[in-house]
C-alpha cells in the first residue's frame, strides 16, 4: 500500500490555532491562488485593445481566452495526479515559474502567434498550480476547523480574484497598457517562488505508482473536446458543426476514460473514489456554483454596457460589490459550517444565491436599477461563496493524504470547467432569446431569460445537496 510523507502540520495532533509557520504557509498559498484567479478574467476587458495593437482578426480574438481556458480545464486532473506522484510542492513551484515566464512573454509579445503561445503556457501553468496549491493547503491543515478556515479564505480570495481581474484589467488597460495585464503576474510569481520553498513542506508518495497513460490521454482529450465544443457553442450556437463535433468527441472520450479506469491496474482516478457520494455530488454542486456566478458576471456586463450604456471600466467597477460579497461569504462559511454542517451551508448558501439571482429578473432599462443590482449581487456573492466553501470541504473530506492531489484535482477541474462553460451556455441562451438583435431592450430580454436559467441551475444544486448529501460523512 502506498504511503505518503506528510507535512509536519499534518502528522501532529490537530490544533485549533494557526501557528506562525502555518500563517505564512497559508499566506503564500492564498497569494498564489488569488493570482491564478485574477488571470481568468483580467484580459476580458482588454481584448479590443489587444486586437487593435497586435492585429488580431475578429474571429481570432476569442482564442486569447479560449486557448487559456482549454488548457486550464483540460489538463487540471492530469496535473493533479502528477502532483500526487512526483510531489505537489515541486509541481506548484514549477508551474508558478512557468506562469511568470509565460506572463513576461505575453506582455512582450510582438505578434498574435506569440501571444497565443503565451496564453497556452499560462493555461497549462494554471492547470498544474491550482490543484497542487489546493492539495498543499489540505495536507498542511488537518480536517476540521483549521482546514475549513483555510478553504474559506482560499475560496473567498479565488472568487474575489475573478471579480478583481475584471476591474484590474480595465484600470491597467486605460491607465497604462494591456501589456501590464500580463506583466503584473511576474513580480507576484517571483515573490511566491522566493518565499514558498522555505515555508511549504513537500508531500509525495514513498513509492511511485505507474502513470495511467491511457487514462490520462482519454480524460485530457475528452475534457478538451467538451470545453472546445462549449466555447464554439457560445460563439456560433449549439448546432454549429464545430460545437457538435467537439461535444460529441469529448463525451465519447470521457466514456472511454471510464472504461479504461475500470481495467487499469493503477488508474489515474480510482473509481472507488468517484463512487464516494461526497466526491461525486460535491463536485457536481461545485461545478454548478462556478457555472452560475461566473456567467452571471458576463450577463450583467452585457446588461450594464448594452442596456444602461456603461463603459467597460464602469461596468468592471460595479462588480466590486460582488467581490465584497464573496469575501464576506468566505469568512462566514467556516463559522457556519462549525455551528451547523456543510449540507446546511450548501443548502442555505444556494437558497440565498438563487433568491438574489431571481431578484435580478426585475432589472429595468434605467440606471435606477442599480439600486437593485448592487445589493442583489452582494448577497448573491455571499451565498455563492458559502456553496463553494461547502463544496471544497465536502469534496476533500474523508480521503487519505495520498489521494488529496486527486481530490483537489477533481475539485479544481470542476471549478475550471464551471468557469469555462458558464459563459458559453449563457451566451447561447442570450443569442437565441435576442434572435440576433442587439438593441438595449432586446439585450435586456435576452439577459433576463438567461438569468432565469441561471437561478434554476442554482436551485438544482440546492436540491442535489438536500437529497444526496444529508447524513454523509464530511457533509
Amino acid at each position: 500500500m502506498t504511503t505518503t510523507s506528510l507535512p509536519s502540520s499534518a502528522v501532529q495532533a490537530p490544533t485549533r490555532r494557526l501557528t506562525g509557520r502555518l500563517r505564512l504557509t497559508l499566506a503564500v498559498l492564498l497569494v498564489a491562488q488569488f493570482m491564478l484567479a485574477v488571470d481568468f478574467s483580467i484580459l476580458n476587458v482588454a481584448l479590443p485593445a489587444i486586437g487593435d495593437d497586435l492585429g488580431f482578426s475578429l474571429s481570432g480574438l476569442q482564442w486569447i481566452a479560449t486557448a487559456f481556458a482549454l488548457c486550464a480545464a483540460g489538463f487540471t486532473l492530469f496535473f493533479g495526479r502528477i502532483g500526487d506522484l512526483i510531489g505537489r510542492k515541486r509541481i506548484f513551484l514549477g508551474s508558478l515559474a512557468l506562469l511568470g515566464a509565460a506572463s513576461l512573454a505575453g506582455g512582450l509579445a510582438p505578434t498574435p502567434e506569440i501571444l497565443i503561445v503565451a496564453r497556452i503556457a499560462q493555461g497549462l501553468a494554471t492547470a498544474a498550480a491550482t490543484p497542487a496549491g489546493l492539495a498543499l493547503l489540505t495536507t498542511s491543515f488537518p480536517e476540521g476547523p483549521l482546514r475549513q478556515k483555510a478553504l474559506g479564505l482560499n475560496g473567498a480570495l479565488m472568487s474575489a480574484g475573478f471579480t478583481a481581474g475584471a476591474v484590474l484589467g480595465g484600470v491597467l488597460t486605460d491607465v497604462l497598457s494591456w501589456r501590464w495585464a500580463f506583466f503584473i503576474n511576474v513580480p507576484v510569481a517571483l515573490a511566491v517562488l522566493l518565499v514558498a520553498p522555505a515555508v511549504i513542506a513537500e508531500s509525495r508518495p514513498a513509492v511511485r505508482p505507474r502513470l495511467d497513460l491511457p487514462g490520462a490521454l482519454s480524460v485530457t482529450l475528452g475534457l478538451l473536446g467538451v470545453v472546445y465544443g462549449l466555447t464554439q457553442a457560445g460563439e456560433h450556437g449549439w448546432t454549429h458543426p464545430l460545437a457538435l463535433a467537439g461535444l460529441v468527441a469529448g463525451v465519447v472520450l470521457l466514456g472511454l476514460f471510464f472504461l479504461v479506469e475500470r481495467r487499469a491496474a493503477q488508474p489515474l482516478v480510482p473509481l472507488n473514489v468517484l463512487r464516494k457520494p461526497t466526491v461525486a455530488w460535491g463536485n457536481l454542486i461545485g461545478l454548478l456554483a462556478f457555472v452560475t456566478e461566473t456567467s452571471l458576471v458576463y450577463l450583467l456586463t452585457l446588461y450594464l454596457q448594452k442596456t444602461l450604456g456603461f463603459t467597460a471600466l464602469a461596468a468592471g467597477l460595479s462588480f466590486g460589490v460582488l467581490g465584497l460579497g464573496t469575501v464576506a461569504g468566505g469568512l462566514l462559511a467556516p463559522k457556519v459550517i462549525a455551528r451547523t454542517s456543510t449540507v446546511a451551508v450548501l443548502v442555505g448558501g444556494g437558497v440565498l444565491q438563487a433568491v438574489s439571482t431571481a431578484a435580478l429578473l426585475l432589472l429595468g432599462d434605467t440606471s435606477a436599477s442599480m439600486g437593485l443590482l448592487l445589493p442583489a449581487t452582494f448577497l448573491g456573492g455571499v451565498g455563492n461563496m458559502l456553496v463553494i466553501v461547502g463544496f471544497m470541504v465536502t469534496a476533500t473530506t474523508g480521503l487519505p493524504d495520498r489521494e488529496q492531489g486527486l481530490a483537489t484535482g477533481l475539485a479544481s477541474m470542476s471549478q475550471q470547467i464551471g468557469i469555462t462553460m458558464g459563459t458559453p451556455i449563457m451566451s447561447a441562451i442570450v443569442t437565441a432569446a435576442t434572435a440576433g438583435v442587439a438593441t438595449g431592450a432586446a439585450v435586456l430580454h435576452g439577459v433576463t431569460v438567461a438569468i432565469a436559467v441561471n437561478a434554476a441551475l442554482v436551485l438544482l444544486g440546492v436540491l442535489l445537496a438536500a437529497l444526496f448529501l444529508r447524513g454523509r460523512r464530511g457533509a
